[in-house]
Order: structure tokens, then C-alpha cells, then sequence
């Protein structure tokens, strides 16, 4: 094995707990500006690597920054929205070539989830840098599952270069079951899973989640002054309609939607800051019409007016004492605007995407009995508490609590 795999001979969490107090106030610095960690073992090597356009080095892609320093790269796979980042949620990400680099890029979004044998041929060693949000059904965790998979079946060593968590000061949500696995949901974790992404490839390979229990050879290169009681602004959008922290903090609950006939303002200036449908009129008193926009080109509810919340206003009717802390998951969000849905057996999609994103269909079934939100959290909160123990074990830095 060219690098070693567990997280305890990686890096040890006193050691993260021991840092100074004082250096919460410096940045946080992701794992690619490390260039010395990782760059001499690049050197005579084919070089493969999973980036989209948040794998960046200052201003500049972290592939053009290899470029510049002789680096060989053979290939360049993409996630979903693809490699610079523009496609819409779901839409098919064709193969292409990178116009500024000439590198063949392949898609792993669409027809393709994992890259094949004859994609890694003549690959060396394999790069993964993206930056995630911290949420199961956030396609880019799954991605990298199944490359970890791809690597340990042709035993080709993996860097992983990581990047803060937005939403890894906390864990919540159900965990998710088996028989709902799928590329919104590949590992039994909850929602909001408080993990970086080198800590989650932790978890994967020491908790065998990987086909026939394969182990990914992984090097972890880890960020600089970060830990999970710390906020961090993105310095670029995710993926299109994740324009701003906000959004970010509003995902986790309001990604649910996609599974029901409910917009989060794709095709407005507001993705994932209101929420809205022409079949809530009784709802609250916040109208939009989603129009075509880049990254969502043919957005749910297209030219038609939908009504709902703004969920940028201070007051809004969310944003209330007994409510869970604003900008943290809860249920309620879709509590009530199933409540006011004008035909509710309309209000799921049929083909149980919402049960996807759960990871379970108790949720749904819970939300058309009736149950409030306190009811719902309380019935998976057993398989959390067994999570956030397993978690422990895998984190890098200091946690939250």
C-alpha cells in the first residue's frame, strides 16, 4: 500500500484538541492549499482527479494549479452539475474535454455513477477534491463512495483533499435504511451527518460499506484551523442553486421538497430561501413565479405563480421561539405546507423520491397521520444517538460539543 487507511494513524483527535484557543480566530484553509503535502507524491505520476469548481487553490482550479507545476494529468472525472459546475440538479453531464487543459473529462453523473477499469487505465494515483455541505442526499459524498470503490478494485491509491463542513457543527435527521439506498442516500447515515468528507471516507472503509468490504488505499490532507463549533462561509456557490449560507443552512430541510410538488425557488434569485406552490394558496401571503435561470433552465412550477414563504425575512412565520432553531433541520417546513396543500394525496411525488431523501418511508407516513414535528423527531432518535457514537470515532478535528 502506497498510503495508509486509518483514521487513528492519519491524525488523532486530542492532538486536534490540543491546538491553542487563539487559533479559532485564524482562517481555515482547506486541504488543497497544502500544495507541499501533496504535490511530491504527484510527481512522476499519471494523475487522475474528481474536482468540480469549487477544488480551487486561491483563485485558481486546483487543476490548473497542477498544470503550472508540472503535474501530469491524464484525466478529470466530474460530478454531478458537472466540472465547472453549471448543469442543473439531475440533468445528464455528457463526457467532454477540458478547453483550457485539453484533458478528457468523464461524467459520473447520469449513465455512469463509478469509474470503470478501462477509465482508470494507466491512472497512477487519484485525487478527490470538492466541496460538500454536509447532507446525505448532496450527490457529492455518494460520488465519492463509489470512487473509493473504483480505487480499491484497481489499487490505485487516493488523496483526499478536505474542506470545511457548512453544516458540521451539529447531526440530525433519520439515519438511512437499506432497502432505500440509492445515489441520494448510498450509506446508512442521517440526514445532516456532521462529517467532513475525509472523515465520512473514514467511516466508509472502517465501517466496510464498500463493495465485498473493499478497502480504499486513502491519503487524508486535512484543513488548517478548522473545527466543527466553526462557521465557514463558502467562498464559491456548491452547486448553482446554493448561492449564499442561507441556502446552505436551509438545504438539509428544505431538500425534502424535491420529493413533493413544492418549489425551494429554483428559476427565482431566492433558491432555497422560500418555498411555495400554485396548490397552497391558504399558505402564507409571499407569492413568486420561477422563470428559466442558469442552473435551472426548466425549474418546477415554470411561469406559473406559487405561493408560500420567504424564508430570508426576519419575520417569517418559521422563525419563532418554539420553532427548532432557525437555520438548523427540522420537519416543519413541510409539516405545513402539506397542511395547506389544497389535494394532498397530490403533495408527494409518486415515485417516492421523498422516501428516498428520508432514507425511510416512516417520515411521509408520519406527516399524513398527522404527527407533529416532536413526534416525528422522536421516532429516530435511538438509531441517531447509535450514529453520532460511531461517529466519534472518525473525526479529524475537534468537535462541537
Amino acid at each position: 500500500m502506497l498510503f495508509a487507511t486509518s483514521c487513528q494513524s492519519q491524525t488523532a483527535s486530542p492532538a486536534a484538541e490540543a491546538q491553542p484557543s487563539e487559533e479559532k480566530a485564524l482562517p481555515i484553509l482547506s486541504g488543497a492549499t497544502r500544495i507541499d503535502e501533496y504535490v511530491p507524491l504527484l510527481e512522476g505520476k499519471q494523475v487522475a482527479l474528481l474536482v468540480n469548481q469549487t477544488a480551487v487553490v486561491g483563485d485558481l482550479h486546483l487543476v490548473d494549479t497542477l498544470v503550472s507545476l508540472g503535474v501530469k494529468i491524464k484525466r478529470i472525472f466530474a460530478p454531478e452539475h458537472g466540472f465547472r459546475g453549471a448543469a442543473d440538479a439531475g440533468e445528464h453531464v455528457k463526457d467532454s474535454v477540458d478547453a483550457r487543459t485539453g484533458v478528457r473529462i468523464i461524467s459520473l453523473y447520469g449513465n455512469k455513477k463509478k469509474p470503470s477499469k478501462e477509465d482508470l487505465a494507466g491512472i497512477d494515483v487519484f485525487i478527490f477534491d470538492i466541496q460538500d455541505v454536509g447532507v446525505r442526499y448532496y450527490t457529492f459524498i455518494s460520488s465519492l463512495h463509489y470512487l473509493m470503490e473504483a480505487c480499491a478494485e484497481n489499487n490505485i491509491p487516493l488523496i483526499i483533499l478536505d474542506r470545511p463542513n457548512p453544516n458540521g457543527m451539529y447531526v440530525d435527521g433519520p439515519v438511512l435504511k437499506k432497502e432505500f439506498q440509492s445515489f441520494v442516500g448510498v450509506d446508512a447515515i442521517p440526514v445532516v451527518h456532521g462529517l467532513t468528507v475525509a472523515e465520512y471516507a473514514y467511516m466508509v472503509n472502517d465501517e466496510h460499506w464498500l463493495r465485498d468490504s473493499l478497502q480504499c488505499d486513502f491519503q487524508v490532507v486535512p484543513c488548517t484551523n478548522y473545527d466543527h463549533s466553526r462557521t465557514y462561509e463558502l467562498p464559491i456557490k456548491p452547486s448553482p442553486n446554493l448561492p449564499n449560507s442561507l441556502a446552505i443552512a436551509l438545504y438539509p430541510s428544505l431538500g425534502f421538497f424535491e420529493g413533493a410538488n413544492v418549489s425551494v425557488g429554483r428559476g427565482t434569485d431566492y433558491p432555497f430561501q422560500i418555498i411555495g406552490s400554485p396548490n397552497t394558496k391558504f399558505a402564507g401571503a409571499y407569492t413568486f413565479t420561477p422563470q428559466p435561470k442558469p442552473g435551472a433552465k426548466t425549474p418546477p412550477f415554470l411561469n406559473k405563480e406559487c405561493y408560500g414563504y420567504n424564508l430570508k425575512l426576519a419575520d417569517n412565520q418559521f422563525n419563532r421561539p418554539e420553532s427548532s432553531e432557525f437555520g438548523r433541520f427540522t420537519f416543519e417546513y413541510v409539516i405545513t405546507m402539506y397542511n395547506h396543500y389544497t389535494d394532498k394525496a397530490d403533495f408527494f411525488l409518486k415515485n417516492n423520491f421523498f422516501d428516498k431523501l428520508c432514507g425511510t418511508d416512516a417520515i411521509r407516513k408520519m406527516i399524513i397521520a398527522g404527527k407533529t414535528e416532536a413526534e416525528i423527531r422522536a421516532s429516530y432518535q435511538a438509531e441517531l444517538a447509535a450514529y453520532k457514537a460511531m461517529r466519534k470515532k472518525y473525526l479529524i478535528y475537534k468537535d462541537f460539543e
